[in-house]
């Protein structure tokens, strides 16, 4: 699944990809919701190649979960 995310005072995103399955989106969520509650203050995700992403909780403006690879849709479709 495609995960992007804001930073305040950053002038792009970051977009990650990680696993797809719902297991793994359940505990990104709680991640996600531990981060921006403040008890914690690094959200550590990691992509689908294995590497460790650390994103300061304070200065995270907005995460979107996005969809899988599958559900895309490239050039004219019905």
């Amino acid at each position: 699944m495609d995960i992007r995310i804001g930073i305040t005072q950053a002038p792009r995103e970051i977009a990650l990809e990680v696993e797809d399955d719902t297991k793994a989106r359940d505990a990104l969520k709680k991640s996600v919701e531990k981060a921006l509650k403040g008890e914690v203050d690094t959200l550590w995700i990691t992509d689908k190649k294995g590497r460790d992403i650390a994103i300061p909780a304070a200065k995270i403006a907005y995460v979107e979960i996005g969809s899988t690879d599958a559900e895309r849709r490239i050039g004219f479709g019905d």
